[in-house]
């Protein structure tokens, strides 16, 4: 899926190549970006390690960037992991115990890590320990460890996931929100230049009115344009060869796929508009949960075709006249 905001093994040899490197060089959550330049100043001055930072918010933001960045910032070496990859808590303590005074680890998706693993994790933070289960039985004795100063840098989609005693030992939570057209331009231009694709201004307008608002879509929607220009085209993306290349992928002008208008169908066809739950929209849908609430709900609420009740999902107003249909007499009474 062209537009999934969920990361591939294309975007992660692409990003190596389109990744910022520095604040300068990273376009747009500007509150982010001058919190977090502030916390790390702070930090050097005192000569100490920066605390713990959590960032959340839809995927394909740049929350591995950033993290990167402050990695690059403050001069230490970063370590990357994510939450389902640490399945035990030898995995934990290997990747802990190999870490270097001031270094960061990164854990992406942290929402999933293992609850045992979790809170193993908890003195790691707090006091740079780490409390060893050696034998089994009533032979069994805990061994601390001391752990260098590290700083962990965890990334979720889902901030609410997140156990209160692991959110409150990060120092910092930053959320990344979605860019705007203007702030995707820049992305765009940056990112054509690095890869040498030639394309005017209206190109890139309309590729960035179709990335759902974020990077990651950004770049993969780019270079399926340049694909499509350098065969059917003369390799320079306007914006006439921009829609013709985003039609052939059936994509449109607000970034929908397929997918996206058959969620807002079936609630429309089937449940006449909503509410109606998530459990029955990923059935009616063969979707998983997962996927319509981390992938395809978030921008559908951003674009505000989508609206989510105590009693269930709604398709609007506007999700209706997107899709040609007519807004129901009795909802609109409702409304008034």
């Amino acid at each position: 899926m062209i537009t999934s905001s969920q990361e591939n093994q294309e975007d992660i040899v692409l990003d190596n190549t389109l990744r910022p490197q520095r604040f300068e060089e990273y376009v747009g959550q500007e509150k982010v970006k001058k919190n977090l330049r502030i916390f790390i100043e702070a930090a050097k001055k005192r000569g100490d390690v920066i605390e713990h930072v959590l960032l959340y918010g839809p995927a394909g933001l740049g929350k591995t960037t950033l993290a990167n960045i402050i990695a690059k910032e403050t001069g230490v070496n970063i370590r990357v992991t994510s939450g389902p990859a640490i399945e035990r808590v030898g995995d934990l303590g290997s990747i802990l115990t190999n870490l270097q005074d001031g270094d960061i680890l990164f854990i992406d998706e942290i929402h999933r890590l293992n609850k045992i693993v979790e809170e193993v994790l908890y003195p790691a933070m707090e006091d740079y320990k780490l409390d060893v289960i050696i034998g089994k039985g009533p032979s069994a004795r805990t061994l601390q460890l001391d752990l260098p100063k590290f700083t962990l840098i965890g990334a979720t989609t889902r901030l609410g996931a997140l156990s209160n005693p692991l959110r409150n030992r990060f120092g910092a939570i930053h959320r990344l929100e979605f860019y705007t057209e203007d702030e995707m331009e820049k992305i765009i231009g940056r990112s054509g230049k690095i890869l040498e694709i030639e394309m005017d201004e209206e190109g890139c307008k309309e590729i960035a009115r179709c990335s759902r608002q974020t990077p990651r879509v950004a770049n993969r929607i780019l270079k399926r344009v340049r694909d499509y220009t350098q065969v059917h085209g003369n390799g320079k993306i306007d914006r006439a060869v921009a829609r013709e290349a985003l039609e052939m992928l059936d994509v449109d002008h607000f970034g929908l796929e397929p997918t996206d208008r058959n969620i807002l169908e079936t609630i429309i066809q089937k449940f006449k508009g909503g509410p109606v739950g998530i459990q029955t929209i990923a059935a009616a849908t063969s979707e998983e949960i997962e996927t319509i609430e981390d992938v395809y709900e978030p921008y559908l609420i951003q674009l505000g075709f989508l609206a989510r009740t105590p009693r269930g999902r709604v398709v609007t107003e506007n999700g209706y006249k997107h899709l040609g249909h007519d807004f129901p007499m009795e909802k609109q009474k409702s409304l008034v």
